[in-house]
């Protein structure tokens, strides 16, 4: 071989060795730019949830989350949902990001409509605007919308219920709903575990009572709230049973906080007593027309299992136990009332 063809054979090599490094470095770039985009982790925190709402304009879903610090590099997840056609794509709702997820794996998850349910759980609520305020705090409509279907009774009484009553409907408990659940489907879903709560075994043991369904969860919320403790409900719930049954007025104090919207209330006055409201047990005979919290479920099944007994009077015990005195006669329960006002007396509870 001649000394020109080794030089020319030599210059060949340093040429394709050149191109060979260009061809890696490129495709080095492109590969490490193809991971950054799609395959890099980049969720900062552990949990997080980006939230699509229900017609969000894309730029504007795209801006608030890219200044929401969840995601560590802002502009790769840019690039990649240009890329994937999130913009035509995307699906409103509450999506879990966590901590290694890659910009591809979020993206197709909101592209999918793959969200993460939101997990309600309510008990003691006091009023419908309580809840309707509950609500919007985990979902996303406001609290306006759901009191407008709270309040409609057009709506209402295709259910069997009215604007008072309606709040016997939802029954305690935890649920699991997407965070874009509308009023309207809510009240179905929870329609339908009404439905599911009061079996036929429960319907009769409030059949038997003399009670309807929503008759018992309201005679449920003031047991409930006279009860500091459980196992205490069966009995007050037969001593309400019993004034019913004999038609004497109920007399509740926890329904004359209600009607007077102040529970801030440690002793019921004679002021409070003058209330003019269907709450108000002092005044008006039966049942108030709708329930004055929402009742536990164990407070509704110590009503349909109320405790068979004479009792007729109830009083705080003076040791403020939470406990109650129960008493057969008036005469027995003026002497469990005075030791009680004594004992409020000195402690100076007055209101």
């Amino acid at each position: 071989m001649t000394t020109t063809a080794k030089k020319q054979i030599k210059k060949s090599t340093k040429i394709i060795l050149a191109v060979l490094i260009v061809l890696l470095l490129v495709g080095g770039f492109y590969g490490m730019k193809l991971y950054t985009t799609y395959f890099a982790p980049n969720v900062r925190a552990e949990q997080k949830y980006i939230y699509v709402r229900t017609g969000a304009d894309y730029n504007g879903f795209l801006h608030n989350l890219l200044e929401s610090g969840i995601l560590n590099n802002e502009a790769s997840f840019k690039e990649a949902a240009g890329k994937m056609n999130l913009a035509n794509t995307l699906k409103p709702g509450r999506y879990a990001v966590k901590k290694g997820m890659n910009n591809r794996t979020i993206i197709n998850k909101l592209k999918a409509g793959n969200q993460d349910a939101v997990k309600l759980k309510f008990q003691n609520i006091r009023k419908k605007e309580n809840f309707a305020a509950y609500l919007a705090k985990n979902m996303e409509a406001d609290s306006a919308a759901f009191m407008q279907v709270l309040d409609s009774a057009a709506l209402i009484e295709k259910y069997g219920f009215n604007t008072e009553n309606v709040y016997t409907m939802f029954i305690p408990n935890t649920y699991e709903l997407y965070w874009n659940t509308n009023p309207l489907d809510f009240f179905e879903k929870m329609h339908q575990q009404y439905d599911k709560f009061w079996t036929s075994e429960r319907k009769s043991k409030a059949a038997k009572l003399n009670l309807t369904p929503i008759q018992a969860t309201i005679l449920a919320s003031i047991v409930d709230s006279e009860a500091l403790y459980d196992k205490e409900m069966p009995t007050i719930a037969g001593l309400y049973l019993n004034r019913l049954n004999r038609g004497i007025l109920l007399q509740a104090d926890p329904t004359v906080i209600f009607a007077n919207d102040d529970f801030t209330v440690k002793r019921v006055t004679n002021t409070l007593l003058a209330v003019n409201s269907k709450y108000n047990t002092y005044k008006y005979a039966g049942l108030p027309p709708g329930p004055i919290m929402m009742p536990s479920i164990n407070a509704i099944d110590a009503v349909l299992n109320r405790e068979v007994n004479n009792y007729i009077y109830m009083c705080a015990k003076e040791d403020f136990s939470g406990y109650h005195n129960f008493a057969e006669t008036v005469v027995q329960h003026e002497i469990n009332a005075k030791k009680y006002r004594e004992a409020l007396n000195k402690r100076k509870i007055f209101k």
